[in-house]
């Protein structure tokens, strides 16, 4: 019995969904998950927006110009890929495939139209979960916060969050993020909860008949 455990197949891994208005704290609670959880990486997205200061080529996005990312789109290269607030954003097919055969879980800080995509590309791969800002008042406090944005922006990222807000009901699960530490505990407990559905452990089957062989 001992033998058998330590010699378990691999689970399949997870597509883990995670989004939110903008300031709604996805970015934060993502960070936190990707260091505490070993078995997750962060789905690295293409995007026509500028590089902002301090960000890497291939580590926090793939920069494209318009011309490169729809001709990528057009070659199927994307597992998704929507626009927000003017600018392309979408997700590379063939690393996120090859993690999930290997059994590692791939993070995805995306909008409501990635996450649709998704699920209709990958359903039995997909778990999204939502996060609400407490109160419209506080979402625009953590905006303000933020100290980068002019007025004009921060108006527009508001009109916005009402947009991605509507689409709350589209995701398996919804949290309000009042309370950081208590928000990245229940996001780790979706996460591992996901981790042993039956689905993702396609050799249970055979490995319980071996259990109950006579």
């Amino acid at each position: 019995m001992n033998r058998m455990a330590t010699h378990m197949p691999r689970r399949r891994g997870i597509c883990l969904v995670l989004a939110s208005a903008p300031g709604g704290g996805k970015t934060s609670v993502s960070r936190r998950l990707l260091a505490t959880e070993p078995e997750l990486s962060l789905s690295v997205s293409a995007t026509t927006r500028a590089p902002r200061p301090g960000e890497e080529e291939g580590v926090h996005y793939f920069f494209r110009t318009p011309e490169q990312f729809a001709a990528g789109v057009a070659a199927g290269d994307f597992l998704e890929h929507a626009s927000f607030l003017g600018r392309s954003y979408g997700t590379p097919r063939a690393p996120v495939e090859q993690a999930l055969e290997a059994g590692r879980d791939v993070l995805f800080d995306i909008e409501w139209q990635g996450h649709r995509q998704l699920k209709q590309t990958m359903p039995a791969d997909v778990v999204g979960i939502f996060l609400l800002p407490p109160s419209l008042a506080e979402l625009e406090r953590r905006l303000r916060g933020r100290g980068q944005d002019p007025e004009d922006e921060i108006a527009r990222r508001m009109v916005a969050a009402r947009t991605e807000m509507e689409h709350w009901h589209e995701f398996d699960h919804v949290l309000v993020n009042e309370d950081f530490e208590a928000t990245v505990a229940a996001v780790r407990a979706v996460l591992h909860a996901a981790r042993t559905h039956r689905t993702r452990q396609p050799w249970l089957a055979g490995f319980v008949a071996q259990l109950l062989r006579v």
